[in-house]
């Protein structure tokens, strides 16, 4: 199979009207926070043991297309000794990899911040595939404030973006290219739209510099919500908001745009999600999401460490993809928390 069509294989696979992405790849350090949390102590037996019992939930595939996982997790297997990425597929979800290495400040840009992990990624990425990765990830971070990001923030970040996109698709593998405007802070409404619009135009200008296919591609951005110390905004102007900026700068040559939650609670980031599929009329793309802790959130509380409650955890993860999935369909309403 040529690379241009595995590629598509790859796209038609993921993208649907009714399924999103599970962002399970999260760091160590970042899982540690969560599982502890919950009073759970992070070794690396217990994230196996939770990430397992994400992907063997039952029906798991009919609202979940794809995970993303953390390097760790990709040569882990289940009590079985199944391969975790041959699990999720099993369920129809295609694994998917997290390829960037962390991030630090970007010198000459104070308060900006770059990511890394450039050095070396073919060969990585030629590993991941043959544990059975189809897709990957790279994630760059925008904080606001009144000068950030710079001119050389927006550049770089876009640049490193772009880079890492055009290595994934010359090894036949989708990538998934993040841009996170962070929701830290007091911005307005009005500030967090023209940092995501300066966001978006940069990263689709490095895009072309670079020669990567749009048609291959995912967007997974946040969505525009003011600063978490400004008060919430409704549903609906987000989504307004939201598909403003995404309109004026995301070609329709994207298939899909899957959303990070971003900060979100579970329940915000459905309704937000609900809301912009309301408006799907306006847009070319599919609007979908790609969630982590908005998916996971109530699993892990109602699992808390005990083995006992791993059908309870199942649960409420397949009631969250399941929301999420009425949500890729304008269907969603926040009676169905209570009944779903």
């Amino acid at each position: 199979m040529s690379t241009d069509a595995e590629l598509q294989q790859t796209i038609a696979d993921m993208i649907d009207a009714e399924r999103g992405i599970l962002a399970a790849d999260e760091s160590t350090g970042t899982m540690t926070k969560r599982l502890e949390a919950v009073g759970v102590e992070s070794t690396e037996e217990n994230r196996r043991w939770y990430r397992s019992m994400l992907l063997s939930t039952p029906e798991l595939g009919k609202y979940i297309c794809g995970v993303i996982f953390y390097e760790e997790t990709l040569g882990q297997r289940d009590d079985r000794g199944t391969l975790l990425s041959e699990l999720a597929a099993s369920q129809g979800v295609i694994p998917g990899i997290k390829v960037d290495q962390g991030k630090g400040p970007l010198p000459g840009a104070p308060g900006d911040m770059i990511t890394y992990g450039l050095d070396g990624l073919g060969d990585r990425l030629a590993r991941y595939k043959s544990q059975g990765a189809r897709f990957a990830k790279w994630r760059e971070v925008y904080p606001i404030s009144d000068h950030n990001p710079t001119l050389l923030g927006l550049t770089a970040n876009a640049e490193m973006l772009a880079r890492y996109a055009a290595v994934c698709q010359d090894m036949g593998i989708v990538p998934i290219v993040e841009p996170e405007v962070l929701i830290d802070g007091s911005h307005s409404m009005d500030r967090a739209a023209e940092v995501n619009e300066q966001v978006w135009h940069a990263v689709f200008h490095a895009l072309h510099r670079h020669g990567v296919a749009l048609e291959h591609m995912i967007l997974k951005p946040s969505m525009v919500t003011p600063g978490k110390e400004a008060g919430k905004a409704s549903p609906d102007d987000v989504a307004d908001r939201t598909l403003q900026v995404l309109r004026r700068t995301v070609p329709a040559a994207v298939p899909s745009i899957n959303f990070l939650s971003g900060g979100q609670t579970p329940e915000e980031a459905t309704a937000n999600l609900n809301a912009l599929n309301s408006r799907r009329d306006r847009t070319p793309w599919q609007l979908s999401m790609s969630f982590g802790r908005a998916l996971q959130e109530p699993a892990m509380s109602a699992w808390a460490g005990n083995p006992q409650r791993r059908e309870q955890a199942q649960q409420a993860f397949l009631k969250r993809a399941r929301l999420n999935s009425l949500a890729r369909r304008g269907a969603y309403s926040d009676d169905q928390e209570m009944t779903a």
